[in-house]
């Protein structure tokens, strides 16, 4: 048996931590092909979606020009500050361009790899979330399509991202790109989606702490560069949550199929199985004649146990 630097046996605790996560990534394994079809199919048909049906700009502009007013009485208009704040600084505009570009797509195809390998249930419920939100979604930005601040008249704000990065036209080219796709703002939803499947999964405080923080940066970063208004983001937020709720759902009647239901105790009497060799007739009959036999037998004493000897005790044999 092997044994530890300290010289002891590795207890059974290890063993059986080892063997769910075996399991789990043998489950994953088996579901990742079938898994990368239907996500990469799910991507191609949003963004071709939001490609076919970009709008004109005259109706984005104008339902940008009613966002911005509705947000201007409820104090949310905070668009031109937080670009002033972070616009400030060469490094900050770069920091918000990055987690912009690298916090979204890079960082959702790394963790839906590594929940489907190492924790199917919750790849499940966040890839199911993703899928309930980017439906209702595309249905928004095809009903009210909302043009950036970036592309607002009037509003003096710089797209950082087109200006600074040349990278973000690699993961979205122009093609795939809907313009007038502001509201809601899936870059937001999706990374609290994944965001909260990161802290669902983690076992360490430390990557638990990077789900949380995740979403905060990118509520950030689309503000930051000026391709969301706050109310964008509010609304992304909201529709994650439904996302994750109908998910939520999905997997609880999932489990409840799945649930063996409660064991039935097994009652005394002759096997089904080694009855089922015998008619259903020829089966009522053996045993209804077997009673008639012991009920004969315990009239005439010759029952078994019920010879007894001189001092009464059982004889073990038959009456004499």
């Amino acid at each position: 048996m092997a044994r530890s630097r300290t010289g002891q046996s590795p207890g059974p605790s290890a063993g059986n931590h080892r063997r769910p996560a075996a399991a789990a990534l043998l489950v994953g394994l088996r579901a990742l092909p079938r898994e990368i079809l239907v996500v990469l199919g799910a991507v191609v048909l949003y963004f071709g979606g939001r490609g076919i049906t970009e709008s004109a700009l005259g109706p984005a502009v104008e339902h940008a020009r009613d966002l911005a007013a509705f947000e201007r009485p409820l104090g949310l208009a905070w668009e031109s500050w937080v670009q002033d704040l972070t616009g400030s600084s060469h490094t900050l505009v770069t920091v918000m361009n990055w987690i912009y570009i690298w916090g979204h797509w890079p960082v959702i195809v790394a963790t839906l790899l590594w929940l489907v390998l190492r924790h199917p249930s919750v790849y499940r419920r966040t890839r199911s979330a993703m899928v309930v939100s980017g439906a209702i979604g595309m249905v928004l930005f095809i009903a009210y399509p909302v043009a950036p601040p970036r592309l607002l008249p009037g509003m003096g704000l710089t797209d950082t991202v087109t200006r600074f990065s040349h990278a973000y036209r690699v993961f979205q080219p122009p093609g795939f790109t809907n313009q007038y796709a502001a509201f809601p703002s899936l870059h937001f939803g999706w990374d609290l989606i994944v965001g909260l499947g990161i802290a669902a999964a983690a076992t360490h405080w430390l990557l638990r702490l990077v789900g949380y923080l995740l979403p905060v940066l990118m509520a950030v970063a689309v503000v930051a560069t000026a391709n969301h208004y706050v109310v964008d983001v509010l609304a992304g937020g909201v529709l994650a949550l439904v996302g994750l709720a109908v998910a939520t759902h999905l997997e609880n009647r999932r489990r409840a199929r799945v649930q063996p239901g409660p064991s039935v105790p097994r009652q005394a009497g002759p096997s089904p199985a080694r009855d089922r060799r015998w008619p259903r007739h020829e089966r009522a009959h053996r045993h209804v004649s077997a009673e008639a036999r012991v009920s004969a037998a315990a009239a005439t004493g010759n029952a078994p146990g019920s010879c007894r000897g001189r001092h009464g005790r059982r004889t073990g044999g038959r009456c004499r």
